[in-house]
């Protein structure tokens, strides 16, 4: 089901994807040369302008690239019209428990906003797997929380928080049956304010909770998620060193 769940949405997504030289303007990248190789999202400079500009000095990233750690394979790059890349960094996790990792990245389309994304890079290719609903309009964005499977069932979540300057809403996703299934919503947290080239708080593994603060950034909550609901704990008002120490573990 997993294939053809696969070839269904390479067949959907009209994608520009194929062999590329480098190309030469700003970038921000994630290694693994024993797996996928180096993913990273690239800026063209002559790119169209998206101006949202919510992640401070962080470029608008037109190109998904790859360099496959296999030297006869040739880079590849994967841009989709209408699209820009709107986050810090790509991701890997092994979203699909296939024992390889997937790239997920948040993707902003220039009228419907922000959507998180999960790409293969098997093979040498970038390809969509999936991707949460965009969220409806036009510089409206989202920042990731964590990957990891949450509520040890043994199927991985994927968390965010939906318009951490807005809405202020965590939600849930969960790997299962080739796709993303919506999960959990919890109103009142977020992880980022305006201009910070960086997102805060996240997920504490050796806890199993996400680590976010509350929405007038008064507070520290710790989100669990159990039998498909979300519960909060208040860890204390946020300090000077913001979320940093509630997400360190012992020793």
């Amino acid at each position: 089901m997993r294939r053809a769940a696969r070839r269904a949405w390479a067949l959907l997504c009209l994608w520009l994807a194929g062999a590329a030289p480098a190309l030469s303007g700003p970038r921000a990248c994630v290694t693994d040369w024993q797996t996928v190789g180096e993913v990273c999202l690239v800026r063209d400079p002559s790119g169209p302008v998206y101006g949202h500009d919510v992640l401070g000095d962080v470029p608008e990233w037109h190109f998904l690239s790859l360099t496959s750690p296999d030297p006869l394979r040739p880079p590849v790059r994967l841009r989709q019209p209408g699209h820009i890349f709107e986050d810090i960094a790509p991701r890997f996790a092994d979203v699909t428990g296939d024992g390889f990792p997937e790239v997920i990245a948040v993707q902003a389309d220039f009228e419907r906003g922000a959507r998180l994304a999960v790409f293969s890079a098997e093979g040498g290719t970038l390809r969509l797997l999936a991707a949460t609903p965009h969220i409806g309009q036009r510089h409206r964005w989202l920042a990731v929380v964590g990957i990891a499977d949450m509520d040890g069932d043994g199927a991985v979540e994927l968390a965010y928080i939906d318009r951490p300057h807005l809405a202020k809403r965590l939600r849930v996703w969960r790997w299962q049956e080739g796709g993303l299934s919506h999960v959990a919503d919890m109103d009142g947290l977020t992880n980022h304010r305006i201009g910070w080239n960086y997102i805060a708080g996240g997920w504490r593994a050796c806890s199993g909770e996400m680590i976010l603060a509350s929405a007038d950034w008064t507070h520290i909550r710790a989100i669990s998620l159990r039998g498909g609901r979300l519960e909060a704990a208040d860890l204390g008002p946020l300090g000077p060193e913001g979320l940093a120490p509630a997400l360190r573990c012992p020793g």
